[in-house]
């Protein structure tokens, strides 16, 4: 676990100091000082800040959350979300996250970040990484498919995952 915890402050250290070149989509809208609310869609609903809905067999779960970011650099925001989720079995799931995120270029977005859920007392937590693509289709308005990968802290609560979420990002 050492390592994992080594691996990620290494990644927000490298992702901190890399030097980007200014493009013309977006670009002020990744500057120091500004401001990033994002909404995704996606999956895994259970540790999630994304919202998604599924049905299986008459069983339907859910999850409704956002994040929120501050561009202490050009093109690196340092984010936070909450989350709230339903899988039709527990009650309600309560998920957080913390973490940066780097426009590479101002528009190939990488993140890292620690995650966490809690219900009922109990909680879970990953590392996620994740890369994508930003789409500027408005100076201040992102549209971002992004891959994501979610890495277990708790061998024995929750296991690591995939994820696929399409995000919508509002700059200020």
């Amino acid at each position: 676990m050492k390592k994992l915890f080594f691996l990620a402050a290494f990644a927000v250290f490298g992702l901190s100091t890399m030097n980007a070149q200014d493009s013309d989509n977006g670009s002020s809208a990744l500057s120091e000082g500004s401001w990033l609310i994002e909404v995704n869609t996606g999956s895994w609903a259970t540790g999630s800040t994304a919202f998604s809905l599924t049905s299986i067999d008459g069983n339907t779960a859910w999850s409704a959350g956002a994040e929120a970011g501050y561009f202490v650099i050009d093109n690196l925001a340092i984010k936070a979300g909450l989350g709230y989720a339903d899988d039709g079995f527990n009650d309600g799931i309560f998920a957080y996250k913390v973490g940066a995120k780097y426009y590479v270029d101002g528009q190939f977005p990488l993140g890292v970040d620690f995650t966490g859920i809690s219900q009922d007392g109990e909680s879970a937590n990953w590392v996620g990484l994740q890369g994508g693509y930003a789409w500027f289709v408005a100076p201040n308005v992102s549209i971002e498919p992004t891959l994501r990968y979610n890495l277990t802290l708790d061998d024995q609560k929750a296991e690591s995952a995939f994820q696929g979420l399409i995000g919508f990002a509002f700059h200020f």
